[in-house]
């Protein structure tokens, strides 16, 4: 049974604890198309105070040399790659200082297991099967290139719909995914804690974590719970600066990830109307973007596209 100090959120009670190293691998797996088979590989060195709101939403281990760290997140962030960087340090710093023998001062390179970053996202925004976010992002243009650090993080889309290879490889994810898909489903007629609990008993016999939510059932539903009045919460504060941000603008991040979207859709030849819907935008807006994209030429090259739409100071 789960009695611990810190609530874990859903996605980490399932794939980021010692009894479950076997979902764990398997997720390993499907991320990097590996065939590991032997779960005792996986060495767990989560933090244990790396909490957000009173909730554990990241993982992460050892293996192969690789030091995986996991993350969870219900809304788009761009600055996970900063997060990123800070939890590794404290991992780093545990490693090193919690051997005797080596020294960062000494003449002896001290090996370190290559870090990795993965955020599994399953908000209700639409979003890119897959985003590359990097550090480099959060610098000015005019610094970014002689900056002497860059950290990537990959964010996952595992919304029922999305990554559908990567979820077939990894049986429990896409049990984890159709339970989500479910309780949001169930919240067009009921009320959050009636939508999750629904979900669980439908949740069908053969699936691999059933028997350890429902073993778990106060744990599984306070997670659920909480990670729900987040999102509601977010999806307030979102409408209110939404209205806000026609006045003042986007911030410079939301204003750049956005003309990024766009030059992609670009590029897989979308029409303006479609992306309009896809990046849920006013038409008007996307084509003035558009046309600025078609003035820097047919590469659509987001960090000058970008800097054109600053130049003429498209109010986005």
């Amino acid at each position: 049974m789960v009695n611990r100090e810190h609530k874990d959120r859903l996605f980490k009670m399932i794939f980021g604890r010692e009894e479950h190293r076997e979902w764990t691998l398997s997720l390993y797996n499907a991320v990097n198309g590996t065939d590991y088979d032997d779960p005792s590989l996986i060495e767990f060195n989560t933090l244990e105070d790396g909490l957000y709101l009173g909730m554990k939403n990241d993982m992460s281990f050892i293996l192969d040399d690789q030091l995986m760290i996991y993350g969870h997140q219900s809304t788009y962030n761009p600055n996970a790659p900063v997060r990123c960087l800070i939890y590794l340090g404290d991992l780093w710093s545990g490693f090193l200082y919690g051997r005797e023998t080596s020294s960062i001062y000494g003449s002896r390179l001290i090996r370190l297991p290559a870090p990795r970053f993965i955020v599994f996202y399953n908000g209700t925004e639409k979003e890119e099967e897959e985003i590359l976010l990097k550090l480099s992002d959060a610098f000015t243009e005019e610094t970014r290139e002689r900056a002497d650090i860059e950290l990537r993080v990959r964010m996952v889309n595992i919304n029922s719909g999305y990554n559908p290879e990567l979820l077939d490889r990894c049986r429990p994810l896409y049990e984890y995914s159709w339970l989500i898909a479910r309780i949001r489903e169930n919240l067009k007629t009921m009320k959050i804690g009636e939508a999750a609990d629904k979900a669980l008993d439908d949740m069908p016999e053969s699936f691999q974590i059933r028997r350890f939510l429902m073993e778990n059932r106060g744990a599984a539903h306070f997670s659920i719970l909480t990670e729900y009045d987040e999102e509601k919460v977010k999806r307030t504060y979102k409408e209110e600066g939404r209205e806000e941000g026609r006045e003042e603008g986007r911030k410079e991040g939301s204003k750049k990830r956005l003309v990024e979207q766009i030059c992609k859709k670009l590029k897989k030849g979308k029409e303006i109307p479609q992306i309009a819907d896809e990046v849920e935008e006013e038409e008007d807006l996307v084509k003035k973007i558009c046309d600025i994209a078609d003035s820097c030429g047919p590469e659509y090259d987001a960090d000058k596209v970008f800097a054109a739409v600053q130049k003429k100071d498209l109010i986005i």
